[in-house]
């Protein structure tokens, strides 16, 4: 039985026996380029005490071979000591170091030293990726957060590449006897923990900056920057531009949180096949290269791109410089760095909508997560490394960001700041939990912000609120809002506090909907009366939580809902818009009103949709609405109206505009599962049809294909032809999406296969190829309904935690129909309901993904009984 999933008990003993020093690693990656070479030689020298002499410890090592050990100066028998991903240390003095060589294994997972090969030039790739424990697979450590070391690194590569680490280079020396290798030493680092190293090597075209800015004390500071990304990419890359960013993110943070960057240098690296959208390691941050845009890409895009580079820049301070003591408190990194990141764009940036699309995108997939039956608690039970994995999602970042939202509104920015300020001091270079960060924060504010704790992170679910309105002859009597705020994890009622603005909108002379007054409310309890609103005149809308100041599902009452639905474009502001938008699609998830109802207003008011970031999001949503929530028997009617109207959008709109390109790609996503626009869509990918102004790159050819492949109008031959014109990484994943498309059996069964049982698919042409294979009807699929459950065992035990949860949650039939019965007997909740009952026993974070995807399906049947 595999040792790897670290216990949090485990890790509690260990932490209380030992305290780590220091690592001094040596990585050997110069055979990587050779592809039948499957691993590289890694070597820890690690001193760390031990409170008590004598005791017994164990090391975290993933590797397909362990090649020596030695403790203290002497040689450990392997065979004796090491236990699959464990290395057990006994008789251990107060001071002690280990040294252990080994062979550790290239990745395509994601996971540990990633190795990616360029189709466009046949170049190697490496770099790192670690959280939450996958150091360990790179090199031996003490896998866990409040094991804080320094790390020295040193990589032997070839010469003519670029290597780089969390230290600075202080050295590289050609080695003699293997000329075209060379040896890059690097600086120690502070105290950090493990799975925030990192190594980057690789032919990797680099940029070079600096910053430099005056401290609080009058002293200077200066930073040298660098930038990363694949030589193949360079023509695409935007140096000038993300060093401008980083620059104002670097004045902006050093300013606000009183305490100097801390890592000495700070490069930033755009990396392939990455599983996030980057990770906050000091001194050399790593992004998914999506963020090099090599096809045109519409404002919003730029704006999430310096939205996660200021996230990552904040975690230098949230989560490097104090780290969460275990993956419990998660939240303490990742919540301050989502809420830091807008805040940073917001005011460091000339976009203007940053809260905007932090309401309609980040806390939409927080409302979506709040609502799963396996939510919990911003501070959540994380009992093993597994559990970790699965709990970087949407409660952990987008719900903890948004409640500390509310958190600033309740307590006053400054003394959130400074009590942030003074959290860095007394724990910089160490690790804490939640009581550390509510003593500094209550000691800044005043207030005991015990219960507020309780309330809003240590229970789960989101808040609905309602409002009840008495009116008498147009004027406001008794206004009161409703709170139903069940846990779904307890069942009990848990109203919380929000202190939120209520906002009165009525039409102004030139027809637009404006806002005439507001209030502002502190909410408790189920039930508040706002007396404030008494006496006023009734409003054609009444928007409760305007300026999105709190976190909380809003039902508009009967006469606002029918203003929104009948004048939703008339909203002149653009947070009241996004929130109005946010209400209908909740309205429509929850089954509250026909699915169909959002896709009418999305058809209405989204041409006239002024904010890119929203009317992407809408559409988005409206793609959903009807493949999932709209009934079978009005689908292919309600598809064929959207289409019609994005292909007419698509003509009308402003050449060159983000708007064109937002319905170029939703032409192209809708043709999928409708072929009345397929003429349109190969008129564009062969020329014979010219829409002026519309970039038909890379990106938006792949999408065209895929759309005719669904549809079977492309052929293997077609598709193999357009790969050759773009033999690039993101062409092979569009190329493997096309081909899993076609609407063949053999070709759905060819797909399964390699997915499920070969073993040769990196990380992203594994979902990539999942991606085609679900672009099928229901009818085409059913097949493998019973494959999937019968499989999900051997997947999960056979895989890594990455590659298997892409698998589980990938291929779960979620495409269904109600058919004529109650969700709860549709044959595949039945099937889904049989299998959690079977295997109770099953991993927690294995039962999770299944327990969240019957969710998804069964509130799409319930949707669809709403017509």
């Amino acid at each position: 039985m595999s040792n790897q999933n670290l216990r949090r008990d485990e890790a509690a003993t260990r932490s209380a026996l030992i305290t780590t020093h220091s690592y001094d690693v040596s990585l050997d990656v110069r055979q990587a380029a050779d592809q039948d070479v499957a691993g590289y030689t890694s070597r820890s020298v690690i001193n760390f005490s031990a409170g008590e002499t004598g005791s017994s410890t164990f090391l975290d090592f993933i590797s397909s071979d362990v090649h020596s050990v030695f403790l203290n100066g002497k040689g450990l028998d392997v065979k004796d000591v090491v236990d699959g991903s464990r290395i057990r240390l006994d008789n251990l003095l107060a001071e002690n170091q280990v040294t252990v060589t080994g062979t550790a294994l290239y990745s395509t997972s994601g996971e540990g030293m990633h190795r990616f090969f360029d189709p466009a030039d046949g170049q190697c790739y490496l770099y790192t990726q670690y959280e939450p424990a996958d150091a360990r697979r790179v090199f031996a450590n003490f896998e866990q957060p409040d094991l804080k070391a320094e790390f020295t690194f040193h990589v032997m590569a070839p010469s003519a590449w670029q290597v780089a680490s969390n230290g600075v280079e202080t050295g590289r020396t050609h080695l003699t006897s293997d000329p075209d290798t060379s040896r890059w030493d690097f600086a120690p680092t502070k105290a950090m923990s493990t799975y925030i190293t990192t190594v980057l090597a690789g032919p990797y075209f680099k940029a070079e900056d600096s910053w430099r800015g005056t401290l609080g004390d009058g002293t200077s500071l200066e930073v040298p920057l660098a930038l990363y990304c694949r030589a193949s990419m360079a023509p695409s890359f935007d140096p000038e531009a993300l060093f401008a960013l980083t620059r104002n993110g670097l004045d902006f943070f050093n300013e606000l949180f009183d305490f100097p960057y801390p890592w000495g240098k700070y490069d930033q690296a755009f990396v392939p096949e990455y599983n996030l959208g980057a990770m906050e390691n000091p001194g050399l941050v790593t992004f998914t290269e999506n963020y090099v845009f090599t096809s045109r890409a519409a404002d919003s895009q730029y704006q999430a791109r310096a939205n996660t580079l200021l996230h990552e820049m904040a975690h230098m301070w949230f989560g490097d410089l104090v780290t969460m003591q275990w993956w419990d408190d998660l939240w303490l990194k990742e919540s301050f760095a989502d809420y830091m990141g807008t805040l940073g764009v917001d005011r460091t940036t000339d976009w203007a909508t940053a809260w905007v699309n932090f309401a309609n995108n980040r806390k939409a997939w927080a409302y979506v997560q709040d609502q799963l039956p396996t939510t919990h608690p911003i501070v959540a039970d994380i009992p093993d490394l597994e559990a970790a994995k699965q709990n970087f999602d949407g409660i952990t970042y987008a719900k903890g960001a948004s409640v500390l939202k509310q958190l600033v509104a309740y307590v006053g920015f400054e003394a959130f700041i400074a009590g942030s300020r003074q959290y860095f001091k007394d724990h910089a270079y160490g690790n804490t939990t939640l009581a550390e960060l509510l003593a500094a924060l209550s000691a800044a504010s005043g207030r005991d912000l015990a219960d507020w704790a309780r309330q809003w992170l240590q229970t789960s679910g989101i808040s609905t609120l309602t409002t009840g309105i008495e009116e008498r002859d147009g004027v406001l009597g008794t206004a009161t809002l409703h709170q139903d705020a069940e846990d779904p994890t307890t069942g009990r009622q848990e109203p919380r506090p929000h202190r939120l603005r209520i906002g009165l909108y009525e039409m102004d002379d030139a027809g637009a909907l404006v806002r005439t007054d507001s209030v502002e409310t502190d909410v408790s309890g189920a039930r508040t009366e706002v007396a404030a609103l008494s006496g006023k005149p009734r409003p054609a809308l009444l928007l409760v939580n305007d300026d999105d100041l709190s976190y909380a599902k809003v039902r508009l009452d009967p006469r606002s809902e029918a203003t929104v639905r009948a004048s939703l474009g008339a909203l002149t502001d653009p947070m009241a818009r996004a929130l109005c938008w946010t209400a209908l699609w909740d309205s429509a998830r929850d089954a509250a009103t026909p699915s169909s109802l959002y896709v009418d207003a999305v058809k209405r008011f989204g041409p006239a949709e002024t904010g890119i970031g929203v009317l992407l999001n809408v559409l988005g949503n409206a793609s959903t609405a009807i493949e999932r929530y709209v009934p079978a028997s009005r689908r292919d009617t309600v598809r064929h109206g959207f289409l019609s109207l994005a292909a007419d959008e698509l003509q009308r709109a402003a050449p060159g505009s983000d708007e064109q390109l937002a319905w170029a790609r939703t032409v192209a996503a809708t043709s999928r599962y409708d072929g009345s626009r397929l003429d349109l869509l190969r008129g564009i990918l062969d020329g014979s049809t010219v829409i002026d102004g519309l970039s038909v790159d890379a990106e938006l050819r792949w999408n065209l294909w895929h759309a005719l492949a669904a549809n079977g109008q492309a052929t293997a031959e077609e598709l193999h032809g357009e790969l050759a014109r773009d033999n690039t990484a993101a062409g092979k994943s569009g190329h493997a999406t096309a081909l899993a498309a076609r609407p063949e059996s053999a070709v759905k069964e060819a797909a399964w296969q390699e997915a499920v049982h070969g073993t040769s698919l990196s990380n992203q042409l594994l979902s990539a190829t999942i991606a085609g294979f679900n672009t099928a009807p229901a009818a085409l699929l059913g097949g493998f309904v019973d494959r999937y459950f019968e499989c999900l065992e051997d997947v999960w035990a056979g895989r890594s935690i990455e590659i298997a949860s892409r698998i589980v949650r990938g291929l779960y039939p979620a495409g269904q129909d109600l058919d004529g019965g109650a969700p709860d007997t549709h044959a595949v909740v039945v099937r889904t309901d049989e299998w959690l009952a079977g295997h109770v026993d099953a991993p927690r974070a294995l039962r999770r993904i299944i327990i969240e995807q019957r969710s998804h399906l069964h509130r799409s049947l319930t949707a669809q009984a709403v017509v």
